[in-house]
């Protein structure tokens, strides 16, 4: 690039040089011929050149010697005062009265004097007999009009070739600056574009560029690139697919992509972290983020994205099940032992002793059973229920489904609705726990009509302190704990809540909080509404 810029301003001052040359050697020559014109011009007017012209007589009459030297010393001195190199004055017969070289005069004119003499004017460059010149020719009128001779004025060229030689030196020093300035220009520009490209040729940029873009839509994770400022510069294919589209050239969307504000929160914090899991409206991302520096210097932030969203749904589905074997499990061991109590009452004869015992403990399983698979039509939703009761149970919490609950099918996807209602129980579960006797969790679900359609509403209510209704807008965001009553954005509490708020925000519902009117009302109820028939449950349960 060096060398190219080089020659090109090598070419174009030597171009300039040349046409600069060309344009003083043209004006040289159209001045000589104005001065040339304008001598010539006069002294055919002038009075003793007309006088002197006028007089009869042939060339070689002793009569006209004194005439033809007064003129001739006129002329002279014209010549010397305006810098000709030739006045010549002629008579009609083109004999000439004065030359530079005294030798001669008298001989003839050598040049175009015909149309002068018939009362035209001539402006040529023509070879004489001092060599080329450029050179003029007006003829001389008597008083009464008549030719009576010519005036030829002459500047040789090479007076004009060393008028230009003597301004070439400040032409070749204005050439030569500019070159130096140029050549100094091109050489810092060189350098800084060395710098900018850390010493890469372009071949090395090109072959840079195509492995990193390549590498960048081959990548599994997302990747998100962000400039000091925190405007997004890079996204490769599997971050577009993660996160929601946003406004070109908007802070955090110039790449086309918006930064969900659980993500901008952990970018804008300044720490580096890594997989931390984050929830977004539609997605629970795995992310990771650390500080890009160069030489010491902070360039940027890289932020890694891993989708857990069908995982974290697993992983749900999953504890749901693993709950359910483990309150079937204890189940199994109360069953043993109550099965053992019923056959040492009836080896001991106490049979109806032995028929209420059974009866009573079954009874009281049984109506829970009953309820749930009575007024909750959803499997998923009752299972979930009947588990999380046994589980209750275990940590010396009583759950309760309200005798009000009703729950038809296919209402949501039972994935959300496994999502709201076991996160729900679980906090309340822990909220009771953390509280005095009685520790108690209750639970109603139901279809309502609010604001001119149907909501599916989920109200949990426990015994604990409650939560306060301020802090609802923290809790619902990733790493809250209700235990800890705080925001810790690496902590491994506080999900479930999140992931109810991701449900709700899906849905277009709300969450809220109503605070106990009396005593029997708790520590206060979590209620949870979500619209029936958006036809966001369809696409939530697709993704």
């Amino acid at each position: 690039m060096l060398v190219l810029q080089l020659l090109v301003v090598s070419v174009v001052t030597a171009g300039c040089a040349a046409a600069l040359v060309w344009q003083l050697r043209a004006d040289g020559r159209r001045d000589a011929a104005e001065l040339v014109t304008a001598v010539a011009g006069a002294l055919a007017t002038d009075p003793d050149v007309r006088a002197g012209l006028a007089v009869p007589g042939g060339t070689t009459d002793p009569a006209l010697a004194g005439e033809r030297a007064a003129v001739r010393a006129h002329v002279e001195e014209v010549r010397e005062r305006t810098g000709t190199d030739f006045i010549t004055v002629m008579d009609t017969a083109t004999v000439r009265w004065t030359h530079p070289d005294p030798e001669r005069v008298g001989g003839r004119f050598r040049g175009n004097a015909a149309a002068a003499l018939a009362g035209g004017r001539v402006v040529e460059t023509y070879t004489g007999t001092l060599g080329p010149s450029v050179r003029a020719v007006v003829p001389v009128r008597a008083a009464d009009g008549r030719v009576v001779g010519a005036v030829a004025a002459g500047v040789t060229t090479r007076a004009l070739a060393q008028d230009l030689l003597e301004q070439l030196p400040l032409v070749m020093g204005a050439a030569a600056a500019a070159l130096a300035v140029s050549v100094a220009g091109s050489l810092a520009l060189s350098r800084w574009v060395r710098r900018r490209t850390h010493g890469l040729e372009p071949a090395d940029l090109t072959r840079l560029w195509e492995v990193d873009d390549a590498v960048l839509h081959s990548l599994r994770e997302g990747l998100v690139v962000l400039d000091p400022a925190g405007r997004v510069q890079v996204v490769n294919d599997e971050a577009r697919r993660l996160l929601p589209p946003g406004a070109e050239g908007a802070a955090g969307g110039a790449a086309g992509v918006e930064l969900p504000p659980a993500v901008r929160r952990l970018v804008d914090a300044g720490e580096d972290v890594v997989d931390d899991v984050q929830v977004t409206d539609d997605r629970v991302l795995v992310v990771s983020r650390l500080d890009a520096r160069w030489e010491g210097r902070r360039v940027g932030t890289v932020v890694t994205l891993r989708d857990h969203t069908e995982l974290q749904a697993l992983t749900r589905d999953l504890d749901a099940v693993r709950g359910l074997a483990e309150a079937l499990r204890s189940q199994a061991h109360e069953a043993a032992n109550r099965l053992h109590v019923v056959v040492t009452l009836v080896e001991q004869g106490r049979t109806a002793q032995a028929v209420q015992f059974a009866t009573a403990e079954l009874a009281a399983a049984q109506e829970l059973t009953d309820l749930v698979v009575a007024d909750v039509a959803d499997p998923a939703v009752a299972a979930l229920l009947v588990g999380k009761s046994a589980q209750a149970a275990e940590r010396g919490v009583e759950l309760e489904v309200e005798p009000d609950t009703a729950l038809p099918a296919g209402l949501l996807p039972a994935r959300d609705l496994v999502t709201v209602v076991g996160n729900l129980v679980d906090n309340a579960v822990e909220a009771a726990m953390a509280g005095a006797e009685p520790r108690w969790v209750r639970v109603r679900t139901g279809c309502v009509e609010r604001g001119g359609g149907a909501v599916v509403e989920v109200r949990v209510t426990d015994s604990g302190e409650g939560l306060p209704a301020g802090l609802l807008e923290q809790a619902v965001q990733r790493g809250w704990s209700r235990k800890e009553q705080r925001l810790s954005p690496h902590g491994t509490h506080g999900l479930g809540l999140a992931l109810v708020g991701q449900v709700v925000r899906r849905h277009g519902g709300s969450i809220a909080v109503e605070e106990p009117v009396t005593l029997d009302d708790g520590g206060g109820t979590l209620v949870v509404r979500l619209p029936v028939g958006t036809g966001a449950g369809v696409a939530g349960e697709r993704a």
